[in-house]
């Protein structure tokens, strides 16, 4: 799968209303770092997961769709409008970016009622309190931000951004410091909002967290869009790629003479105190290992990928 094989960029059939998000051909350097590079995609109704190593260019593309920075090249629409510099567009979107820029004296009930008066909504107390209900934290809605851990700072972020009910929705890391329990219940969340027609986006360089919650995926490596699409496809890109693992066993010479010629090993190496084992696929030789090791009398004391970091997994796809 390649990035052109992303969602369909065209008007729904017979002319239909523009997707939630296009984005066109967007760049954004900054002097000669270029942090997004020649990325297209559209986004509509449901949750697309933004995935990607650390430092990859996610939280730059999340601005570029709020609005919050202007692409160096190319264009953003939010709803069929212009994202830069267009303060109507923020009727219909919300945003919660990663970093944390909350006045700390403020009380969680005083943070959220800020973006509802800003909003302009008709009742304004109303929608503070059904959004600080939404992400379970009326008990400490009283408190000062300040003395919020940081997952429940998250957590009171997402109550602003969707306080106005935003057609549109931006995540940078929303759960980042949540607890497992708060971390189903926001994911829930966004499962409710997407099936009620809502545009969700958000970015985690967890994989895991992407494949409960999204639909679609946009892999991004190094400023540039690797892979789109279905996420199982993307999964599956990033399952079948070579691999390589360290073991250290009772008999390395032994074993490795048991798994030349295995299903899935190419390649094997006896170093001075372990075995590098070398595989086109992953579940295949962790199922194979045991059984080998069990007919030969091996025991194994350490298994161990080598270098199986997302920055190695997108940088495979990109290849690819």
């Amino acid at each position: 799968m390649t990035a052109t094989e992303v969602f369909a960029r065209d008007q729904a059939p017979g002319g239909g209303p523009p997707q939630a998000l296009e984005v066109d051909a967007v760049t954004r350097w900054y002097g000669n770092v270029v942090a997004v590079n020649d990325i297209s995609f559209t986004a509509g109704p449901g949750i697309t997961g933004l995935l990607g190593p650390n430092g990859a260019g996610k939280s730059t593309l999340l601005h570029m769709m709020s609005g919050l920075l202007k692409p160096s090249k190319g264009s953003v629409r939010v709803l069929g409008a212009e994202a830069w510099r267009n303060p109507k567009a923020y009727e219909e979107l919300g945003l919660v970016p990663d970093r944390e820029a909350i006045y700390p004296f403020l009380t969680g009930v005083e943070f959220v009622r800020l973006s509802a008066r800003l909003h302009n909504l008709p009742d304004v107390d109303a929608a503070t309190k059904a959004a600080i209900e939404e992400v379970d934290l009326a008990e400490s809605a009283g408190r000062p931000v300040g003395e919020y851990s940081k997952g429940m700072r998250q957590r009171i972020k997402v109550a602003a951004s969707i306080v106005h009910n935003p057609r549109v929705l931006l995540l940078d890391e929303p759960f980042n410091g949540a607890d497992p329990v708060q971390r189903l219940r926001m994911m829930d969340l966004f499962r409710q909002m997407a099936a009620a027609g809502r545009t969700i986006i958000f970015s985690s360089h967890i994989l895991e967290e992407v494949e409960r919650l999204a639909e679609n995926v946009l892999v991004i490596v190094s400023g540039r869009l690797a892979a789109a699409g279905d996420f199982h496809e993307i999964r599956r890109l990033m399952l079948d790629r070579p691999h390589i693992f360290t073991l250290r066993t009772s008999d390395d010479r032994g074993l490795a003479g048991a798994l030349i010629g295995q299903p899935a090993v190419t390649g094997v190496d006896v170093g001075a105190d372990f075995l590098s084992v070398r595989a086109s696929d992953f579940d295949t030789l962790t199922r194979l290992l045991p059984r080998v090791a069990k007919a030969t009398n091996v025991v194994l004391y350490e298994f161990v990928p080598v270098d199986e970091s997302l920055e190695t997994v997108f940088s495979y796809l990109v290849k690819r």
